[in-house]
């Protein structure tokens, strides 16, 4: 019989593996970026709405905190809309090992948010980074594009994460992740309705923008549903009974899960340069060793019980 603990422990690696699965779903969905990540955060919403109601809690927000909320709203949609327009331009396998990059991002954003000192690791750790960046960037051109895209939206998700940490201190988790994702559904939909009043236009609401195929539909409710409600209200009950270390470790599986798949399903589309893998496995390693020893730190800096 399996303790809570190793059923938790199984339970995240399922929630990882379908964050991996998340980009391999953007790759098979034949919508362009916007209106992909519009139907995502609308349906997703939705979802996350009903699970709110059949928990019966409370949907209230503090005053002082909708103005952040709706900042980390739009952050998230510019994120996903980077994260899926990279996957178009280029490929799974480039999006996912440069969006291993957030966590280094994060170490030198946090000083920031949190008021902290550099720690001088993390300076080498981001030196090799960009060397691993180097070596991809050298052997990949032609993505360059999506390359891009993949850095700016490892940026926001590090953004968004320091921003939504603040918020989760405060505030019912899954309450955010509803106002988020409406508020970035509500940022996308301003901007489609402006686009539609260009007569050239081909971003805007159109008979076009409306028209999706039952395959993409499918897609669409497996993404919105399974791979953003679902993991995100499964991850924060699992993470009550893993350490921090455990789930930085298991995260960083998420980039390894999706080029696995994207490599079973698309086959030689998604084979690379050998250069793109030397340059994924040093970002990835080092953001590994970024992980545990900032795990270590913080087990260092807590206080010994008392007998």
């Amino acid at each position: 019989m399996l303790s809570d603990k190793a059923k938790a422990y199984l339970h995240f690696h399922l929630i990882v593996f379908i964050w991996g699965f998340t980009a391999v779903l953007g790759a098979l969905i034949t919508l362009y970026a916007v209106p992909l990540v519009w139907y995502r955060m609308l349906m997703a919403s939705g979802f996350i709405f009903l699970w709110i109601k059949w928990k019966k809690k409370k949907l209230r927000l503090a005053p002082k905190r909708v103005l952040v909320m709706l900042i980390a709203g739009v952050i998230i949609a510019l994120h996903w809309l980077t994260f899926f327009g990279a996957i178009k331009v280029s490929n799974v396998s480039i999006t996912l090992a440069l969006l291993s990059t957030g966590a280094f991002f994060t170490s030198f954003l946090e000083p920031l948010f949190y008021k902290r000192k550099v720690i001088w690791y993390e300076i080498l750790f981001g030196v090799i980074v960009i060397c691993g960046l180097y070596i991809i960037f050298k052997v990949e051109t032609e993505y360059v594009l999506g390359i891009l895209l993949a850095l700016i939206s490892a940026f926001l998700s590090a953004v968004f994460s320091l921003i939504n940490g603040k918020l989760a201190q405060k505030e019912d988790a899954s309450v955010i992740s509803f106002y988020e994702l409406l508020t970035g559904t509500g940022a996308i939909t301003i901007y489609l309705l402006v686009m539609s009043f260009f007569e050239n236009s081909t971003a805007g609401f159109s008979s076009e923008f409306f028209s999706v195929s039952a395959m993409d539909w499918t897609y669409l409710i497996i993404l919105a549903s399974v791979c953003t409600a679902y993991a995100f209200i499964a991850s924060v009950a699992v993470m009550r009974y893993l350490s921090p270390y455990t789930i930085m470790l298991t995260i960083n599986l998420e980039p390894v899960y999706g080029i696995l798949l994207a490599f079973w399903i698309f086959g030689s589309d998604e084979a690379m340069d050998p250069g793109f893998y030397y340059g994924a496995v040093i970002i990835l390693t080092t953001v590994i060793m970024n992980g545990i020893l900032k795990t270590r730190r913080k087990f260092k800096k807590q206080p010994k019980p008392t007998s």
